[in-house]
């Protein structure tokens, strides 16, 4: 790993210590909240790639492990493993990997600013919604001691706005290609 490499998966780590700084919302009738953090996810894949966006959320994930209050309302420390929202926090790493990879392969330089930009959405929705929810509805069904379709259920509720956040980290994964591509190039 490059010198670079170490500086943006940083980068993009702070990015999403920093969207925790927004306060979390709770509904009340699941125990998970909903947080800004979940973007920077999106971002660091779109716009780093699958290596580097899952480097960054994995030194997002060392860092509340050794009890640092990086999360959304200032949680960290191991107890954050050990909550109902574990799954989703384990699924970062996943989604942020997934997430680079599908922009990696449907993203290119010579395609039009729309067809990147609905590329870094499907890759968005696709590593960020699709896998995150897999990996958060399953242990939430677990940890909770609700069934898995009354988790699938109520996790819903989050959908809309998670889509809002996959149209942003597209945005955002354009305006970066545009400026400054970081996106890994395939041969």
């Amino acid at each position: 790993m490059s010198t670079r490499d170490l500086v943006l998966s940083a980068l993009f780590a702070a990015i999403i210590v920093a969207l925790g700084i927004l306060p979390p919302i709770t509904l009340g009738f699941i125990p998970v909240p909903i947080t800004a953090q979940s973007l920077g996810v999106m971002m660091a894949g779109v716009v780093l790639g699958a290596r580097r966006g899952a480097i960054a959320v994995l030194i997002v994930l060392v860092l509340v492990a050794i009890g640092l209050p990086v999360l959304s309302g200032g949680r960290g420390g191991l107890a954050a493993f050990a909550a109902p929202t574990t799954g989703f926090l384990i699924g970062w790493l996943f989604a942020a990997f997934v997430t680079g990879y599908v922009a990696e392969r449907l993203v290119k330089a010579e395609q039009s600013g729309l067809v990147q930009t609905v590329g870094f959405f499907l890759a968005s929705v696709i590593g960020g919604i699709f896998v995150l929810y897999a990996f958060g509805i399953a242990y939430l069904a677990v940890a909770a001691g609700v069934g898995l379709q009354q988790a699938f259920v109520g996790s819903m509720a989050f959908v809309p706005g998670d889509v809002i956040k996959a149209f942003v980290a597209a945005l955002a994964g354009r305006a970066v290609m545009v400026g400054y591509p970081l996106l890994p190039a395939r041969a």
